[in-house]
């Protein structure tokens, strides 16, 4: 049985994690709210540039002057795949969830015969999949030193990726990451980004305007479109940081509770030992005297 000094290190050892459990909460409760704010102001710009791209894109299907961002290379044998994870831990199963949902999409073209090639920005998902695939990541992004998100962060990864489709490295390329929706609530969500896929939905409710394009529809398309992959990318690392401060102040009010939980038993423990050995002095003391 431990001593009661054991104990008493124990539930000091405890009460300490407990203290550092509640203060990562609480930062991460004030970067939540910056991150959260971002990742909504960039729904809209997102979504409508895709809506807008979808438009033009449907004008010119099927020509042979289309960008190739646009109509692929006209297979879909390579895949990469863009997994976004967060650089840190203590956030509970965030990044395993995206990692989870990347595995399952390269496993299930495997199956098919496809080959799979995996571009990481996040040291997480690097980690985890490296285990599983560790000659089949291209690239590695750390974002560590990064302490804002901001657009150039998102381009510098769409220009490497740009450019490894450009020398023929891939056909399709599909984006992983968490959607944040709330602080509980963070779903994995994938999407093809090269050749990209439009909302129907969007794309249709533009479909009834008149444009006149200036310059021609296939020269926006040659501006715009890798752009678009940027957004895309700037959108899905807001979505992961708010989802990645929403996931660890989760997990630690969790951790802060279960802290609670077993000071509380390691000192009723410690009580209840504490008064066993003064019962057991006292019973000795008493049977000293009677012997004498």
């Amino acid at each position: 049985m431990p001593s009661l000094k054991d104990l008493r290190n124990r539930i000091a050892a405890t009460k300490a994690t407990q203290k550092i459990t509640r203060a990562m909460q609480m930062v991460a409760a004030s970067k939540l709210r910056r991150a959260q704010a971002a990742a909504e102001a960039a729904r809209p710009y997102a979504s409508h540039m895709d809506s807008v791209l979808g438009n033009i894109a449907a004008s010119v299907a099927g020509h042979e002057n289309a960008p190739r961002l646009l109509r692929g290379t006209g297979g879909d044998q390579t895949h990469l795949l863009l997994v976004c994870t967060a650089e840190r831990g203590l956030c509970g199963p965030f990044n395993s969830a995206i990692v989870r949902l990347a595995r399952e999409r390269a496993l299930a073209l495997a199956n098919q015969g496809k080959s799979v090639k995996f571009f990481c920005v996040g040291r997480k998902g690097y980690d985890q999949l490296r285990r599983t695939f560790p000659t089949q990541i291209v690239e590695l992004v750390d974002l560590r030193a990064v302490r804002v998100l901001r657009f150039e962060n998102a381009q510098m990864i769409a220009e490497k990726v740009i450019a490894l489709f450009d020398k023929h490295q891939f056909d399709i390329c599909h984006l992983f990451y968490s959607r944040f929706r709330s602080v509980i609530a963070q779903i994995p969500t994938v999407q093809q980004i090269i050749p990209p896929v439009f909302d129907a939905k969007a794309t249709d409710a533009l479909a009834g305007a008149a444009y006149e394009f200036e310059p021609e529809a296939e020269d926006i398309l040659h501006e715009l479109l890798p752009r678009n992959v940027a957004v895309q990318i700037f959108r899905a690392l807001l979505e992961n940081s708010a989802s990645f401060y929403g996931a660890q102040m989760s997990a630690m009010d969790n951790a802060t509770r279960n802290a609670g939980d077993m000071i509380r038993r390691q000192t009723l423990f410690y009580n209840r030992t504490r008064q066993a050995m003064i019962t057991k002095e006292l019973i000795e003391i008493i049977s000293g005297a009677e012997a004498l």
